[in-house]
């Protein structure tokens, strides 16, 4: 197995028309899950996996899966590799692509060399795992490991209004089989960085230990408009200023006893918006992450009790939405040192890491022992048309998994 290679110039070609299913008049990527463009990339994905003679099976819930087996080894679970296609809004063309994609150039490498491997490969597609289209994002994973029940799932409604069982039936990818048909004996998801990590420091590999725990809410905080220079402070109910109390206690905290969680109010919306009026109503989301089980747990508690502290005091109503809360990840401990070998086999620098984005990966490992491998992002850039990794290093990361996967795989 040490001398196999995945052939680079397909991998790289497939990545490539890929990259160019979904482009608007203006050349943007938008290829945002269930829509036409994501049909067509799905059509186009399928296409390749029936050109392998694969066994091409869908869920009801859109997520496909194509399977290599063979005589000897029908029956047993397989390893699974993958990652999702669908994209977000002027998106580059690596992200979630390269994994599934990777995933599909490895099972043609070990076909077409007639590797023996002592079960079954899977490939993976899952829907929506950016959530642009369909909050929340990773549904199709999230769905698939048995967390969300699939009907509530299908009843989630779009930004433009429409319903995702609905879609999936016009995009004709409603599948029969119930999520989960598939048990995987284990799930390797191979993606680019997203961050600068792996750039800045100068390796080639990032073998994917664990991941942060991710939380994403919308807060309201109700006031009373009112004019801006006749209304002194202590008649105020001003929720701008309870927003800037709230940050600034979550912030002083997370500083004060060096929690490794990161707080991002990343979009307010104030009511009625005008310079010259105190709002009355202010609307903000807020993005928590951390990769340790202690300060995600900290973290979380604090916004609580500061939420519970601002609506005590009686002159500010609160509203907080938790729309996901996914709890930090550690990854198994045999796949990432299997990954740390096969990048040394090939000659290639690693760097055992954590994962700031949230992935299907994260979702997978509570049902099948799960790690991720990571290849450099230019300058960490991602969702974005500027993402761009190297060719060279985007065949090094398809050569790891191969490897990695001829491990367990028990390759000969």
């Amino acid at each position: 197995m040490e001398h196999l290679k995945i052939n680079g110039d397909r991998l790289l070609n497939r990545i490539n028309e890929l990259g160019e299913v979904g482009r608007n008049e203006k050349g943007q990527l938008i290829r945002l899950a269930l829509s036409d463009e994501d049909k067509e990339g799905r059509d186009l994905l399928v296409s390749w996996f029936n050109e392998l003679d694969l066994k091409i099976e869908v869920d009801r819930f859109g997520n496909i899966f194509a399977t290599w087996e063979e005589e000897h080894n029908k029956g047993e679970k397989p390893l699974m590799l993958g990652s999702h296609i669908d994209s977000v809004i002027d998106a580059g063309i690596y992200d979630g692509s390269y994994g599934v994609l990777s995933g599909l150039e490895t099972v043609q490498t070990l076909k077409e060399n007639n590797v023996k491997t002592n079960r079954p490969v899977t490939i993976a597609a899952f829907t929506n795992e950016e959530g642009v289209r369909f909050p929340p994002s990773m549904l199709g994973s999230l769905v698939y490991s048995g967390d969300l029940d699939i009907d509530k799932a299908l009843d989630t409604i779009s930004i433009d209004g429409l319903r995702l069982g609905d879609e999936l039936e016009r995009i004709g990818y409603a599948g029969d089989n119930e999520p989960g048909f598939i048990e995987p004996e284990a799930y390797i998801e191979l993606h680019i960085e997203q961050g600068p990590v792996l750039d800045k420091e100068g390796f080639e590999i990032g073998a994917v230990h664990n991941l942060q725990g991710n939380s994403r809410r919308e807060i309201t905080f109700t006031g009373e408009a009112n004019h801006a220079g006749s209304t002194p402070n202590y008649l105020r109910k001003d929720p701008m200023q309870a927003v800037t109390h709230f940050m600034s206690t979550l912030y002083n905290y997370i500083n004060k006893n060096g929690l490794d969680t990161v707080a991002t109010l990343g979009s307010i919306q104030l009511e009625p918006n005008a310079a010259t009026i105190i709002p009355s109503k202010a609307t903000f989301t807020l993005d928590m992450r951390s990769p340790s089980e202690k300060g995600f747990d900290e973290a979380q508690q604090l916004v609580r009790d500061t939420l519970d502290e601002i609506k005590a005091e009686g002159k500010i109503g609160v509203q907080a939405t938790e729309f996901a809360i996914f709890e930090p990840v550690t990854f198994d401990k045999t796949i990432v040192e299997n990954i740390v070998a096969a990048a040394g086999d090939l000659k290639l620098s690693s760097k055992l890491m954590t994962s700031g984005a949230g992935h299907d990966a994260q979702m997978i490992n509570r049902i099948a022992p799960s790690a991720m491998i990571f290849v450099p992002s230019k300058d960490g850039v991602s969702h974005n048309p500027m993402e761009y990794t190297s060719p060279e290093q985007l065949v090094n990361g398809a050569n790891v998994l191969l490897l990695t996967a001829g491990r367990l795989l028990d390759a000969k």
